[in-house]
């Protein structure tokens, strides 16, 4: 009779598991689409199984041609242009361009129109920020969030539009200043104003709101568990890693880098307020949600400042009726709710520049996505990915 020896199957059961299964990598095209307000953007992905090991972002979808755009267009067209770069947060882009402009003419505009500047750059920073809060966690699964966001954003929009006319492509600098906002008939020194009746009270009233919503997000989508688990630890940008790429904005900030164009340019006068930088431990995707969230509130700081210190005056220096900046070339930087954009201005003492290099914050952001993706889990690309916080029509610009 024949018998079998157990121990056969034992040793047959630990072959079978020491057998690994070989698999194939995959090339996955991740768009080109339209991910929310991020614009246009296609990713080739080389993943192992659910790793991802090489990226590579292939821009140039949206054909903008800005720069070239303004080469044949007059100063003051110019700032239509430039509004559309981010559009999330239109009135931030035109401020360096009219900053250089007026450097390259030696003009200075006046202190109330500079102080009006600020208020709305800084409710542009704070728009940015509710659609970045909403829309990202949107991307990690969280629905509620982005009604909240959209809602608290709608009213400080509608403050940008009582002065400027516009929501999100205001077109409100002037060289010089700022387009003063008439009353009925032709436009006189009697009739001119600059804010609308009730601006300052609308303003303090939506700014606390701003404050509330803030903590209200820390609560609604910092304290949530899952949240965490999508964003702690995930997408670890370390701080030499971040200047190496030039990454700046909110980003280099979250990887611990206290650095802030408005303390350390003087495009606006940042300088008469008090305002902290909020900065980040750990550089990842948890972090940079957690700095953007804190500067709502040191925004709306800003503005609150910014509104019972008013200085009076006229909204606007003296210029020439046509715009002829002399030959000259200078840039000029800001810190935009995305990170630092500047103008780079060449005249050779026409109607329009020669030659302009936009500096946008998301086309150098972006470039760090190979880095931060490589090793990641194919479901935490959509998690680094949102934290970034990029527009298309900063990078394809």
């Amino acid at each position: 009779m024949n018998t079998i020896d157990p121990r056969n199957f034992q040793s047959i059961s630990e072959a079978s598991v020491s057998v690994e299964i070989e698999t194939e990598d995959m090339t996955l095209n991740i768009g080109p689409q339209h991910p929310s307000t991020h614009g246009v953007l296609r990713l080739v992905a080389k993943v192992d199984g659910e790793k991802v090991y090489n990226v590579e972002p292939v821009l140039g979808y949206m054909h903008r041609g800005y720069e070239k755009l303004a080469e044949v267009r007059t100063y003051p067209q110019i700032t239509t242009l430039v509004n559309r770069i981010d559009w999330v947060a239109g009135f931030s882009n035109e401020i360096p361009f009219i900053a250089g402009t007026e450097r390259l003419m030696e003009i200075e505009a006046p202190e109330r129109a500079k102080q009006i500047r600020l208020i709305l750059t800084e409710m542009a920073r704070i728009c940015s920020h509710f659609v970045f809060n909403g829309a990202y966690a949107l991307e990690v699964g969280a629905l509620t969030p982005i009604f909240y966001a959209m809602e608290d954003r709608e009213r400080v929009l509608d403050l940008i539009e009582s002065v400027t006319g516009g929501r999100f492509h205001p077109n409100f600098n002037r060289i010089g200043g700022v387009k003063p906002a008439a009353g009925s008939g032709p436009t006189t020194k009697k009739n001119i104003q600059d804010l609308p009746v009730g601006f300052y009270r609308d303003t303090k009233l939506a700014m606390e709101k701003v404050i509330e919503a803030a903590d209200k997000f820390q609560n609604l989508i910092g304290g949530n568990e899952v949240f965490h688990k999508r964003t702690k630890n995930v997408g670890v940008l370390s701080k030499e890693t971040a200047e190496a790429y030039g990454v700046s904005g909110p980003i280099l900030r979250a990887s611990g880098v206290k650095s802030d164009l408005r303390t350390q340019t003087d495009y606006l006068p940042y300088e008469k307020f008090e305002f902290e930088i909020p900065i980040g431990q750990n550089g990842d995707c948890y972090d940079r949600w957690d700095v953007r969230t804190r500067e709502m509130v040191e925004s709306a700081k800003i503005v609150l400042q910014a509104i019972d210190d008013m200085p009076s005056g006229p909204l606007q220096a003296k210029v020439p009726k046509v715009i002829k900046v002399p030959a000259g070339r200078t840039y000029v930087r800001a810190e935009n709710p995305k990170g630092e954009m500047g103008y780079y201005i060449v005249s050779e003492g026409g109607l329009g520049p020669y030659r302009l290099k936009v500096r946008t914050a998301s086309f150098s952001n972006v470039s760090i996505l190979p880095v931060m993706l490589e090793g990641a889990l194919l479901p935490d690309l959509i998690a680094i990915m949102g934290s970034l916080d990029f527009v298309l029509g900063d990078v394809d610009r």
